[in-house]
């Protein structure tokens, strides 16, 4: 019998598995759909309790027709053969058959975690671990891994050279693969770990880092969804092409309730994307801006009036520029915030008029309130206190930065001359340019330094509370609704989060974890990162600090990823010699896989540079069947993208070296690394982690002379 033919075996006896998985699932469909046109039949009888339970009937049925539908795709992906001769298909969703007896096991149930755990030393009870891939309803191959050779029944058939290798092999598609059965045992030990306190995941390219950071989410969605799906759950990711690249996965997981955000989209009405060179970002991200901001939020605004003169009575009431900065002051007391305290202003100066119309004894001088009265009143008055105490929005006040003597007053002692040059130049160029992703951080210091006008607060009504304080019995779906509901319902300025997992954590500076942590005081956290491939060129103590201080005091669980599985060694060992370069005895994670083709590097001519880079790419299309990753310097990423304009490859992406952080594709071409290793600061680990995305095949443009 040869291998073709046990393969072909072992997929028909899959298929025909599937086929009873995916009949049953119609059959529930089926009954969902009915029992949801049931429910609205309900109507015809006319009374207010018919209505209430056809509610409830179309509710819970078109919830579960839903469900059905979300997880056709890939519905199972793997199989435990146990020493009891059990049987165990895994896969997105638990279902049984019209006898109540398993057909699939839901990969986060305690059941299905061998299938994660499982090692030739620790079998934990298996003998045979099998993914299983498909296309639709179609089985199109198995992997095995043989994990207690002893063990196995005479009859057992094991194909394939291990499910994990193989499937790592294969094409991601343009989002993110779903990686849920490649999971190795180091990752679900950080994906199950407890829920309380902050799990801190390190490790290298390639080591799954943001694939436990996803499935973590969905792992504490599915073991507490009451909590964390009604406080909700915040994925932060370094960038929009990064948060756009792993969109789907949360959702293929069946988990809708989570929020994704890029650094540069967690201030509400602001989608920021260009990136400032790193000794910018390292001024703008040093905790010293917090100083710099403070001054700026106590200071008049651009145009305020510095004196009041008022005609009342036939008397001038006068209230000078000395007078006007003393009441700003004292209603701007330490801590307080500005838009919150314009009234505590107003009231100032409506004290000060009151005084003054008094020692000038004005004959018939009404009493203080009907004189504030009178004073509102008047329009010239009203316009005045506008101009002098305007509503500001954040955005208004770093504009001042790009003012050469503001910003010289604000940072005076705060930041070196060298930094308010770069500083001043970088917002008076800016203006054009719009925001970067590191001023994000800074609109979000500045709206807490700012405040909002105070509005009272509208208790949340609790949807099961019924009059007289008696909780209405309710469902799981009930439950799970009302969570979807309120992750609906929330502000666009949501800070109540349950947890927060931040992606790619070595790149957030400390004005971004200030950022971030007023999000997450309420919350859990799961951190993921790798030291190595930090852009940061700022004060690591100062970073440490920022970070700590958004983490809290919570318990820390640590784990470290050690097995890189993306990158073939072939293209790792490339990556690998380039950090070397930095940091000769950092420990780096082992690539466990080898594909026989080494990188390819060229070197041309300037005037060559775009022929052969088109050239490149064309030949990655050709020749890889997933993805293409054309990998950039910042400054070249639109020049670049303009010789590919006329490539038709839905399958193709340009992306900055910077953006390339989290990424994985199946080719890269890598343009001018030269140009990326010489950028001041992080150069190297910037070009380590541009060489370590492909999971196939990897081709490097340098430009001689």
């Amino acid at each position: 019998m040869t291998d073709r033919t046990e393969l072909e075996q072992e997929i028909a006896v899959e298929q025909r598995h599937l086929d009873r998985v995916y009949a049953r699932l119609a059959e529930l469909r089926q009954a969902a759909v009915r029992a949801e046109s049931d429910g609205y039949r309900l109507a015809r009888v006319g009374n207010f309790g018919a209505l209430v339970e056809r509610d409830a009937m179309v509710f819970h049925a078109a919830q579960r027709r839903h469900l059905l539908d979300a997880e056709h795709e890939g519905l199972v992906f793997g199989r435990l053969d146990l020493h009891n001769r059990q049987v165990l298909h895994v896969g997105r969703l638990g279902i049984r058959d019209e006898d109540a007896r398993t057909l699939v096991v839901d990969w986060r149930a305690p059941a299905a975690a061998a299938f994660y755990r499982a090692t030739p030393a620790q079998p934990l009870g298996v003998i045979r671990r099998r993914m299983i891939s498909s296309s639709g309803e179609r089985v199109t191959g198995v992997e095995d891994d043989l994990l207690d050779p002893a063990a196995t029944p005479p009859e057992m058939t094991t194909v394939g050279d291990g499910a994990l290798l193989a499937s790592l092999s294969q094409a991601t598609g343009r989002g993110m693969r779903d990686i849920v059965a490649t999971i190795q045992r180091e990752q679900d030990e950080a994906i199950r770990s407890p829920g309380n306190g902050v799990t801190v995941v390190s490790g290298g390219p390639g080591t799954g880092k943001t694939a436990v950071a996803l499935h973590r989410a969905a792992y504490l969605l599915y073991t507490d969804r009451s909590r964390y799906a009604g406080g909700g759950i915040l994925v932060v990711g370094p960038s929009a092409v990064f948060v756009e690249y792993i969109g789907s996965v949360l959702p293929s997981l069946g988990e809708e309730t989570a929020t994704l955000a890029a650094l540069g989209g967690l201030f509400p009405g602001v989608r920021a994307t260009r990136t400032d060179p790193p000794e910018v970002a390292a001024v703008k991200g040093s905790l010293r801006m917090r100083r710099v901001l403070e001054r700026a939020a106590r200071d008049a605004a651009p145009g305020t009036p510095d004196e009041l003169r008022l005609l009342y009575q036939g008397e001038l009431l006068r209230v000078d520029r000395r007078e006007l900065t003393a009441i700003r002051d004292r209603a701007l007391r330490r801590g307080a915030r500005r838009n919150e305290v314009r009234r505590v202003g107003f009231d100032g100066v409506f004290a000060a008029l009151w005084a003054q119309a008094r020692k000038l004894g004005i004959p018939g001088l009404p009493k203080q309130r009907a004189f504030e009265d009178e004073l509102a009143d008047r329009t010239d008055f009203r316009e005045f206190l506008k101009a002098w105490w305007p509503r500001l929005h954040p955005r208004h006040v770093l504009d001042w930065l790009a003012q050469p003597e503001r910003l010289r007053r604000y940072a005076a002692g705060v930041l070196s001359a060298d930094e308010v040059r770069l500083l001043g130049e970088a917002y008076r160029a800016g203006g054009a340019l719009g925001l970067t992703v590191a001023d994000v951080a800074l609109l979000d210091e500045l709206d807490a330094l700012l405040g909002k006008p105070m509005k009272p607060a509208r208790p949340r009504r609790d949807p099961f509370q019924l009059a007289g304080g008696v909780r209405e019995l309710s469902t799981f779906a009930d439950r799970q609704r009302a969570a979807r509901q309120a992750a609906r319902e929330r502000p666009e300025d949501y800070r109540e989060y349950t947890h927060v997992v931040v992606d790619e954590s070595q790149d957030v500076s400390p004005m971004q974890w200030r950022m971030i942590g007023r999000r997450g005081r309420l919350a859990s956290w799961t951190v993921v990162g790798d030291p190595a491939q930090t852009a940061w060129t700022g004060d690591p103590a100062e970073l440490a600090r920022a970070r700590d201080q958004a983490l809290g005091r919570r318990p820390r669980h640590h784990f470290t990823l050690t097995t890189n599985y993306r990158n073939p060694a072939e293209i790792f060992a490339v990556a690998a010699a380039e950090i070397r370069r930095v940091d000769p005895d950092l420990p780096l994670p082992i690539a466990v896989r080898s594909t026989g083709v080494d990188p390819v590097r060229l070197s041309v001519p300037p005037a060559e540079l775009e022929t052969t880079v088109l050239a490149a790419v064309t030949t990655l299309l050709a020749e890889v069947p997933g993805t293409v990753g054309v990998v950039t310097p910042v400054p070249r990423r639109a020049e670049v993208a303009g010789w590919l304009d006329g490539l038709d490859a839905p399958r193709l992406q340009v992306v900055t070296s910077l953006e390339a952080k989290g990424m994985e594709y199946d080719g890269v071409v890598l343009v001018a690394p030269g140009e990326i290793r010489a950028e001041p600061g992080s150069g190297v680990r910037t070009l380590y982690v541009a060489l370590s995305r492909a999971t196939q095949r990897l081709t490097t443009v340098d430009v001689s002379g």
